[in-house]
């Protein structure tokens, strides 16, 4: 395979990565004085990450055209329908959980399936309302185990697994399949 085109974002930064994003251009994030035979030997190297996460793109987009684009009207009401749906989720889980959150948002976001503020406002992805109820109990359970834990150590999984044992299959839900869903909004 000959390497892809790909855009080099150089910054102060010390170490040399590559990111595909959802639309399948490769971003290399560089160094300033790096030069560019180095950021060429350091893609060959991953050549062969390169080529299999390239066709897992071009799989999503696929999958993503059978399915259909999402319009903005869809992208409105998927939200519109997720703002009850996560709230009542959360309050559940919080009081189970024995935290608390402040308030709720929901965006369509093309990286993000949830997050949560220092100050406890937490905000997800309209997109979840296209996943598996499972799916959607784990992206608020985890975004309110941030409460305790503003990090993924060891600890905050262990939270997460306290409260969902089974947590896994649906991060490995959104790994697979969040991609799908992701590019139907891209097109959009």
């Amino acid at each position: 395979m000959s390497l892809p085109e790909y855009t080099v974002l150089r910054s102060r930064r010390r170490t040399l990565a590559v990111q595909i994003t959802p639309e399948g251009q490769v971003l290399v994030r560089a160094p300033l004085g790096l030069s560019e035979k180095d950021i060429r030997r350091f893609l060959t190297e991953k050549e062969d990450w390169l080529r299999t996460h390239l066709q897992a793109v071009a799989a999503h987009k696929e999958q993503a055209a059978r399915e259909g684009a999402l319009s903005y009207e869809d992208l409105c009401r998927l939200a519109e329908a997720a703002v009850p749906d996560l709230r009542r989720r959360a309050n559940a889980f919080a009081r189970e959980m024995g935290v608390t959150f402040g308030r709720i948002t929901v965006r369509n976001q093309r990286t993000r399936w949830g997050s949560c503020s220092s100050d406890g406002n937490l905000n997800f992805n309209c997109l979840l309302m296209l996943a598996p109820e499972e799916v959607r109990d784990y992206v608020v359970v985890h975004e309110l185990c941030h409460r305790r834990h503003m990090d993924h150590s060891a600890a905050f999984w262990a939270e997460v697994e306290a409260v969902l044992p089974d947590y896994r299959e649906s991060r490995a839900w959104l790994k697979t399949q969040g991609p799908a869903l992701i590019a139907r909004m891209t097109q959009a």
